[in-house]
């Protein structure tokens, strides 16, 4: 079974985030989860649910900050065994084109 969690995790701030949330990222490089971060958030893959929570309280502990935002939309498909690449590769079939543009 693969768990796909998306997760944003910052400080509240009016300061720059880009130093805090590469220690909530660097933090998940402690854990056997693959993960792609983007403009927005973090995807994460891991075995299992307790293995994708483990790696997020991580990630959510790893910034400083008087106040830490975080938000994480799991995919727990316990039918099958879908890698988050998978599930960008059809919806570009569908589309007949990579799911992204550039201006």
């Amino acid at each position: 079974m693969t768990v796909i969690g998306f997760l944003s995790v910052a400080p509240v701030t009016e300061q720059s985030m880009g130093e805090e949330v590469a220690k909530a990222v660097a933090a998940l490089d402690d854990f056997d989860v693959a993960y792609e971060t983007t403009p927005m958030g973090t995807t994460i893959e891991a075995d299992s649910i307790d293995e994708l929570l483990d790696a997020v309280k991580a990630a959510h502990t790893a910034v400083d900050g008087d106040r830490v935002s975080t938000f994480l939309k799991v995919d727990d498909k316990r039918t099958s065994d879908q890698r988050a690449s998978e599930k960008v590769d059809a919806v570009e079939r569908h589309l007949g084109h990579e799911a992204r543009k550039e201006r």
